[in-house]
C-alpha cells in the first residue's frame, strides 16, 4: 500500500463517518460566507447581480410618460413613506431608472419611484440635507418602460384608477397600434379587464370635471355611465348635468369647502328624470349627406338640449343654421 500519510491513515479507517460528518455540519455564515454563497447563486444562474447608486435626486427627471400625476403629490400624500425613510435613515427599494442623453441637467429618468423621488426631495429640503436617492438604471425601450410601471404600480392603492387608465388608453395606442388583444398578452391582464379601464379613460371632459378631481373617478363609475353616454337622450341629459356638477365643484373649491363626494356626484348623474320631465320631442338634423349634425331634446317643461356629437365634421355657419332649423321646428 502507498504511503498516505496521517490524513490518508484516517480516511482508510473511517472514509464513510467522515464524510457523513462534514454533509451535515451547517452553512457557513458571516461575512466571507455570505459573499461565497452570493457568487455561486451568480455562477448558477439563480441571481442577478443589478448596479444601484446613491444619487442626489435633482440629477433625475421624471419619465413624460409615468403613470402617476407628480405635480399632485404632496406632503399628505406622501406622508407614509416620508416617515418610513425618515425612521429607516435610508431608502430600501431603489427606483427604476434609464440614462438619458442632451440634457446637461439631468442624468436619468425615473420610470419606477416618484413617490420616492418626490419623499427624497422633500426630505433634503425639510432637515435632512444628506439624504440620497437610492437608484437601479436599466436599459429600456419605452414600451418595456411601460410594462414595468405597469407591473411595480398595478396593486398599489395610491395610484388611481383615473391615472391607470389614461396611462393605458395612451399605450395600447402608442406602443401596440391600437391592438387591445395584443397589450392585453403583454400585460398578461384579460381582454375585459383592460377594456374597463379604456372606457374610464374615454369619458367625456365634462363628466370628468364634474367630479371635482379626475382621482375620484373609478371604473365602477365608467361602467354605470357607459350605457348612458351611448345613448343620444341620456347623453344629452347627463352631460347637462355634468356641467352643472362642474360649476358647483369650482365653487365649492374657491370657496374652500368640501367638495361633493364621487357617490354623490353618481346619484345626480343617474337619477332617473321624473315622469314629468321625460323628453316629449327628440330628433336628429342632418346634413345633405345623411351625417347628424345635431341631435335635439325638448323635455316637457319647454327646455331644449341640443348636442353636437362631432363639432369639428362640419362648418360652424352651417350649425347655426341647422340650430336655427330645430328651434324653428320645435317652435311649430
Amino acid at each position: 500500500m502507498a504511503a498516505k500519510g496521517n490524513r490518508g491513515f484516517a480516511d482508510s479507517i473511517a472514509p464513510d463517518e467522515t464524510r457523513a460528518t462534514a454533509s451535515r455540519l451547517p452553512p457557513r455564515t458571516g461575512i466571507l460566507s455570505g459573499r461565497e454563497n452570493r457568487l455561486a447563486a451568480l455562477a448558477s444562474g439563480s441571481a442577478v447581480s443589478r448596479l444601484q447608486e446613491l444619487i442626489d435626486p435633482a440629477r433625475c427627471r421624471i419619465w413624460e410618460h409615468h403613470n402617476r400625476d407628480y405635480a399632485a403629490l404632496s406632503e399628505t400624500v406622501c406622508r407614509d413613506l416620508v416617515d418610513s425613510l425618515r425612521a429607516q435613515g435610508r431608502q430600501e427599494v431603489p427606483a427604476i431608472v434609464r440614462r438619458v442623453l442632451g440634457d446637461p441637467s439631468h442624468d436619468y429618468e425615473v420610470i419606477c419611484g416618484a413617490r420616492r423621488h418626490w419623499s427624497v426631495t422633500w426630505l433634503r429640503g425639510h432637515g435632512y440635507p444628506d439624504f440620497r436617492f437610492l437608484i437601479e438604471p436599466r436599459e429600456l425601450s419605452d414600451e418595456e418602460a411601460f410594462r414595468i410601471s405597469d407591473l411595480e404600480n398595478r396593486s398599489r392603492k395610491d395610484l388611481s384608477d383615473y391615472e391607470r387608465a389614461v396611462d393605458y388608453a395612451r399605450a395600447v395606442s402608442s406602443y401596440y397600434n391600437g391592438n387591445q388583444g395584443r397589450m392585453a398578452e403583454r400585460l398578461q391582464v384579460s381582454q375585459s379587464w383592460l377594456s374597463r379601464y379604456l372606457e374610464l379613460a374615454r369619458l367625456p371632459a365634462e363628466v370628468i370635471a364634474a367630479f371635482g378631481a379626475p382621482q375620484a373617478l373609478g371604473i365602477s363609475h365608467a361602467a354605470r355611465l357607459a350605457p348612458l353616454l351611448r345613448a343620444p337622450v341620456s347623453r344629452g341629459r347627463l352631460l347637462t348635468i355634468s356641467e352643472a356638477l362642474a360649476a358647483s365643484q369650482r365653487e365649492r373649491r374657491n370657496a374652500g369647502d368640501v367638495p361633493l363626494t364621487a357617490a354623490e356626484v353618481m346619484k345626480q348623474l343617474t337619477a332617473k328624470p321624473r315622469p314629468g320631465a321625460r323628453p316629449k320631442m327628440s330628433f336628429d338634423h342632418k346634413d345633405e349627406q345623411g351625417r347628424t349634425m345635431l341631435q335635439v331634446d325638448q323635455g316637457r317643461g319647454g327646455g331644449v338640449t341640443l348636442f353636437v356629437p362631432k363639432p369639428g365634421l362640419h362648418d360652424r355657419r352651417d350649425l347655426l343654421k341647422a340650430i336655427d332649423a330645430a328651434l324653428a321646428r320645435l317652435a311649430d
